[in-house]
C-alpha cells in the first residue's frame, strides 16, 4: 500500500466534534476552509474549550454539509436543538450559555480559523499506524484515539510515526507534497490535557500523560529528530501551507517527500 492521504477531519467550531470529509480547499493563509471556522468565548474572552472546561467533552455536535446548520445534542440526552451558525447566531449562544451556565460568544475567523498554532496555522498531520499504535498502550479504540487527537489529515501506507520525519532537527521546515499541494513540517505538535479524557464524557483515563510519554520515548523512531523532544507528550506535525491558496486536499492523493 502506497504512502496516501487516508482521511480528512475538519472541525468546524472549535473543540466540538469533527466532521470526516473527501476533500478539502486550502485558504490563502494555509488553513483548511471550514476548520475550526467559529469558537466559543466566555465574558473575560478567553477560549472556551477541553483545556478549560472538560464540560465540553458532553456536548455532541453534527453539521450539514456546508457546516452552517448545527445541532447539538448533551451526551445521554435524546432531545437536540439545531440552529443555522448566522441566521440563529444569537439563539445558538443563548443554548450554548445555558448549557456552559455562563454567558458565551460564538466567533467567526473566515480567513484563518482558530488554530492553536497561529505560527504554524496549516492543517495538523498524524498516520493512521501512530494511532492505532497509541489506542493499543491505552486499550482504545482507533476511533476514540482519533477522537482525543483531533488531527486534520491521516496518513497511511506508512509504518507508525512516520510523521516524525516531516519536522527537522531545528526551525527549518521540512517540505512534502499531498497531491498537488506543497506543505511544510513545522515542529512535533505538543499535547495538552484534552487526550487524557473520555472524549464522550470528560472523564479522566489514568495514567494517560505518564504512559504516553514513556512509550513514546520508548519507540521514539531513528527518523524522528530528538533534539525536537524536550519531552514526549507530542504526537502528530504542525504544518504552514504557502501560496497555495484555492488548492484542494482529496482523499487518496500520494504523498510524498521533497
Amino acid at each position: 500500500m502506497t504512502c496516501h492521504l487516508a482521511r480528512i477531519d475538519r472541525f468546524p467550531v472549535k473543540s466540538l466534534d469533527g466532521v470526516s470529509v473527501s476533500q478539502a480547499t486550502v485558504l490563502a493563509s494555509g488553513a483548511l476552509e471550514g476548520d475550526r471556522t467559529y469558537a466559543l468565548f466566555d465574558a473575560q474572552n478567553r477560549l472556551i474549550n477541553g483545556k478549560r472546561n472538560a464540560a465540553i467533552h458532553r456536548l455532541r455536535a453534527t453539521f450539514t454539509e456546508n457546516s452552517e446548520v448545527i445541532t447539538l445534542a448533551i451526551e445521554g440526552d435524546n432531545v437536540s436543538a439545531t440552529f443555522r451558525m448566522q441566521e440563529q447566531k444569537s439563539q445558538l449562544e443563548a443554548w450554548l450559555s445555558d448549557y456552559f451556565q455562563q454567558p458565551v460568544t460564538l466567533r467567526e475567523n473566515r480567513n484563518l480559523g482558530f488554530p492553536d498554532d497561529t505560527a504554524a496555522a496549516g492543517p495538523t498531520i498524524v498516520s493512521t499506524a501512530t494511532l492505532a499504535t497509541v489506542a493499543a498502550w491505552h486499550n482504545l479504540t482507533l476511533e476514540e484515539t482519533r477522537r482525543r487527537f483531533r488531527t486534520n489529515l491521516e496518513i497511511d501506507g506508512v509504518p507508525a510515526f512516520w510523521e516524525d520525519q516531516l519536522f527537522g532537527p531545528d526551525s527549518a521546515p521540512v517540505r512534502f507534497a499531498i497531491g498537488n499541494v506543497v506543505l511544510e513540517g513545522i515542529n512535533p505538535c505538543q499535547r495538552c490535557i484534552v487526550p487524557t479524557r473520555d472524549t464522550l464524557t470528560g472523564a479522566a483515563t489514568a495514567p494517560f500523560q505518564k504512559t504516553f510519554s514513556q512509550q513514546r520515548a520508548a519507540t521514539l523512531p531513528d527518523w524522528a529528530p530528538s533534539s525536537r523532544f524536550n519531552h514526549f507528550y507530542k504526537l502528530a506535525v504542525n504544518t504552514n501551507i504557502i501560496g497555495q491558496g484555492g488548492h484542494t486536499l482529496k482523499v487518496g492523493d500520494s504523498v510524498s517527500l521533497i
